[in-house]
């Protein structure tokens, strides 16, 4: 199985991935822009045996401007865990599944055109994020808590106060019930009040 995943690798993936711009270390894929890194990591499952072998696609996207606001070190070659954006393949292209499994009775044929089919579509909507907003518009489009601290920064920064604001209603919206949502809160309203930006609770 291992055999049949790595050809997989070197005759299909690593071939597609190259078309489009990407590098290969590992089994990590790198497109390197002025703007963003775009990586694809392929993860073999820990419970791997010699008649089945499972693996997962994670997709990240990394942003130098965001590693800067978070006062980290600005990395060449991100680990998918380092990116600023993470999705699993399912997240992104509906005709993949969460992860793929070969055995002895897989038609290999079909996990091929599966798996390339969602990689076309991962480097589609990579086509759509140019930026470290693009992630953030993302994230709080969601709205979504993950990236929060480095979204307001970055809305702030760049005086866009009633993307912010917005963005802190409608988190406020979604999470301002729950216990740990004062946590935030308080995080939130430091940021605001570092670019001397009115804060409104609900």
């Amino acid at each position: 199985m291992q055999q049949l995943f790595n050809e997989m690798i070197k005759q299909d993936v690593k071939p597609f991935l190259a078309q489009h711009g990407f590098v290969k270390k590992s089994l990590n894929f790198y497109k390197i822009t002025d703007n963003l890194i775009y990586m694809l990591n392929f993860q073999k499952s820990a419970g791997n045996s010699a008649d089945h072998l499972m693996f997962y696609v994670n997709c990240g996207i990394y942003s130098a401007e965001l590693a800067q606001i978070q006062a980290k070190d600005v990395l060449t070659e991100p680990k998918e865990a380092d990116c600023h954006f993470r999705a699993r393949i399912r997240e992104i292209a509906e005709v993949a599944p969460d992860r793929f499994a070969i055995t002895a009775d897989t038609k290999m044929d079909d996990v091929r055109k599966t798996l390339l089919s969602g990689l076309q579509q991962v480097v589609q909507f990579y086509r759509t994020m140019t930026s470290a907003r693009s992630i953030v518009d993302y994230y709080t489009s969601g709205p979504f808590l993950h990236l929060g601290e480095e979204s307001f920064h970055l809305l702030l920064q760049t005086n866009d106060v009633a993307a912010a604001k917005q963005y802190l209603q409608a988190l406020q919206e979604k999470h301002g019930a729950e216990q740990r949502w004062t946590i935030f809160e308080k995080q939130y309203e430091a940021i605001f009040k570092q670019y001397g930006v009115e804060f409104t609770k609900l």
